[in-house]
């Protein structure tokens, strides 16, 4: 029986500008869908594309839902071309709401733990003593983002920043060359650097061997994130027998179980749950995805927020740990309702 299908589309102003190797990230654009069955039931869903990374616009989600009209049925969700990696995992994520297997459970814990995110350049040291203070123990800075020599003269002074035992996290978000990766994995090595996260670009001409070749000669692990965009994405490199850490967005696998299945058998413990800057509805499908998962539990990358300039769509506060409670206290028709 086809359930009635709706969406309400988003364009959300950021608390501060976002700055990455990308460039400024000033707002979020996606569309949150709702799925309600013939009994009543509702699931929800956030298709939050990263252009940027690979995957469809905002507009083309738009546009597939539109075409899709009021009635979908769980088969469509096969039928949509594997392009709509974000519309997939949202109609995944609110198919699995309508079928009751979306709530948190089944874990021996109760909360994971988050790392704190710090932004390029100076501004790091900054942040580093109020969230040290508030109990974070893993950091993650973005690199890549400004003078390549200034970022890393540096990281010596945001290493001293950090608590006794904590964990550094560096994203370059695909900005360095081979030369320059190289650089900064020589400085890491001997510096509390729990992993780089894609050093290398996605789409740079040799990237998969240059990233093979790096983590095979460096201490440092390294991470993958761009590179792992839709469940084919996953399953490629698990191919390829990618050493190092596996950084993913769910709202970008596409609701890829089957992979995700696979990467649980061969790498579980080599896994980090992170954000995609999505509002609370998408947050909530990933971070259920994250406390489902059953091999070790890395600290998630979803301490983000207060991230919107309408702190309605933000997701549980930023705090070291994320309880499943808060996850289940996400209320995705309060935002539903904001946005009309």
């Amino acid at each position: 029986m086809p359930h009635r299908l709706s969406f309400r589309r988003y364009r959300l102003p950021f608390r501060a500008a976002v700055r990455t190797a990308h460039g400024v990230w000033a707002e979020r654009e996606g569309v949150i869908v709702r799925l309600e069955s013939e009994g009543g039931a509702v699931g929800w869903g956030e298709a939050a594309p990263l252009a940027e990374f690979g995957t469809e616009t905002a507009d083309e989600v738009e546009a597939a839902c539109r075409g899709a009209g009021e009635g979908l049925a769980a088969e469509t969700l096969t039928a949509l071309p594997r392009r709509l990696l974000c519309l997939r995992s949202a109609l995944a994520a609110a198919l699995a709401g309508l079928e009751g297997s979306g709530a948190v459970g089944h874990r021996p814990s109760r909360y994971l733990p988050v790392a704190a995110l710090l932004p390029a350049g100076r501004a790091a040291l900054v942040q580093i003593p109020p969230k040290a203070e508030a109990g974070f123990r893993t950091f993650k800075w973005k690199v890549g983002a400004g003078d390549a020599a200034d970022e890393l003269a540096l990281l010596d002074d945001v290493c001293a920043a950090l608590p006794t035992g904590s964990k550094l996290r560096l994203d370059a978000n695909g900005a360095w060359d081979r030369r320059r990766a190289e650089l900064w994995l020589e400085r890491c090595a001997e510096r509390p650097v729990e992993f780089i996260e894609q050093p290398i670009a996605a789409e740079a001409k040799g990237a998969e061997d240059l990233l093979l070749g790096l983590a095979a000669d460096y201490p440092t692990p390294l991470a993958l994130d761009e590179s792992l965009v839709g469940g084919d994405a996953v399953d490629h490199w698990l191919g390829l027998g990618w050493p190092g850490i596996f950084v993913l967005k769910p709202s970008l696998l596409g609701g890829a179980a089957e992979s995700l299945a696979r990467l649980e058998k061969a790498a579980s413990d080599r896994v980090v749950f992170s954000s995609a800057l999505e509002t609370a509805v998408g947050a909530r499908a990933a971070l259920r995805t994250a406390f489902a998962w059953p091999g070790k539990t890395r600290a998630l990358g979803f301490g983000v927020w207060p991230l919107f300039a309408d702190g309605r769509f933000d997701g549980p506060a930023s705090a070291p740990f994320i309880r499943s409670e808060d996850v289940d206290r996400i209320n995705p028709e309060a935002i539903w309702t904001a946005l009309a």
